[in-house]
């Protein structure tokens, strides 16, 4: 039987899911989590569905060897590919994420979003259909986030070559006259400050942590999952790619952060 002091599992294609995790960690304190950075083998977004399943499998098995009570799928891509197959095939509560469409489509003024986001999702039919449930009327601009999680995940997120890189991306969209600009991956918050220095100020940046960590709350809820323990709560994260770099994302550290590299 799942105890309600078991940690909540993360898990992305490297580090960008930590913007997931530290929404969680805001919202729900007293929640033990354990993240796993698939950095060896990011991006997700230029994989095949079937890579990318396999990939998700591995990661969730993981996870739930570690008596995880609940899943994040700390990836837009994996979620898109993989989450309906993950809740398929494993017992356990899961959790996806969404480009964050349906809040931009309700807050823009002038009907014109702009998403950045892998190709993965970009392709996939479930950015579509969430697409055309909620952005009725509204114009979506898509740009693929090219090269964005290879430089995120070397620890590139502020510079000079970053914001033209950036600008380069979304200056097309911006033309075209949009008010938001929705983030469709867990590794592009990390580029906000760079992204509100390039931007008009009527540009709104759209990030789906938040929405998230509440998801995760009403989930625990609905289980009877959330913690009870007095116990300080443990934070756990493993990477199969740069452990410095993996530190570098969390400047926070105390105590009760462990953070391993571990060859999966």
């Amino acid at each position: 039987m799942t105890s309600s002091s078991n940690p909540i599992g993360l898990f992305d294609s490297g580090l960008g899911g930590i913007s997931i995790w530290q929404a969680i960690h805001a919202m729900l304190p007293r929640e033990s989590t354990l993240y796993l950075a698939d950095s060896k083998h990011a991006p997700y977004g230029e994989k095949t569905k079937s890579e990318i399943i396999s990939l998700a499998e591995k990661n969730t098995e993981y996870l739930l060897a570690k008596n995880c009570k609940l899943i994040i799928v700390a990836c837009n891509t994996a979620t898109t590919q993989a989450i309906s197959h993950l809740r398929n095939t494993y017992s356990v509560p899961f959790i996806g994420i969404e480009p964050a469409i349906k809040p931009a489509a309700l807050n823009t003024k002038t009907k014109k979003v702009g998403v950045l986001a892998t190709k993965g999702t970009l392709a996939s039919s479930l950015f579509h259909s969430t697409t055309n449930l909620h952005a009725a009327g509204v114009e979506i601009f898509e740009r693929e986030g090219t090269g964005l999680v290879e430089r995120v995940e070397s620890g590139e997120v502020e510079g000079p070559d970053m914001e033209a890189h950036l600008k380069e991306l979304v200056q097309s969209m911006v033309d075209q006259g949009i008010d938001q600009l929705v983030l469709g991956c867990t590794h592009y918050p990390f580029l906000i400050p760079c992204l509100e220095r390039i931007l008009p100020k009527t540009v709104h940046i759209v990030d789906c942590s938040p929405a998230v960590a509440r998801q995760t709350a009403a989930i625990l809820l609905q289980n009877g999952l959330e913690n009870t323990s007095d116990n300080q709560p443990q934070h756990q994260f493993y990477t199969n790619g740069d452990i410095d770099l993996l530190a570098k994302f969390l400047p926070h550290r105390r105590p009760n952060f462990d953070l391993a590299y571990l060859d999966f």
